[in-house]
């Protein structure tokens, strides 16, 4: 788990370097898990050094939503300002995730029965 763990980590470390170095606009915490990701296909990290920590880290994940509730707590007027640019924006970005969703699922089965036959 140790190991995982260190992995996890270092790729955070490396994609925030990254970032903050290059003054991209991107998180460095998403440029760490474009870096895992490339380490992954590439064969470079093995799925098998980072299950335990993965493992624990999703057996914990309602502790990770907690700042974000606390956030909203502390910000209710703001948020009770800007509701209705707010519900807008949540009920339009389910649908396209929902349609862009639906459009790849229905693609990748093609191409799996395209395979198959």
């Amino acid at each position: 788990m140790v190991r995982g763990l260190t992995y996890l980590l270092l790729f955070q470390l490396c994609g925030e370097l990254i970032s903050g170095f290059l003054d991209l606009p991107i998180p460095g915490n998403v440029m760490g898990m474009g870096l895992l990701l490339i380490g992954l296909m590439s064969g470079w990290v093995d799925v098998k050094w980072l299950e335990d920590a993965v493992e624990v880290l999703l057996s914990n994940m309602a502790l990770f939503f907690v700042p974000a509730g606390v956030g909203v707590m502390v910000y209710s007027d703001l948020i009770a300002a800007a509701w209705l640019p707010i519900a807008v924006a949540t009920i339009i970005s389910t649908f396209v995730v929902m349609a862009v969703t639906g459009v790849l699922a229905q693609k990748l089965e093609n191409r799996e029965q395209r395979d198959v036959d």
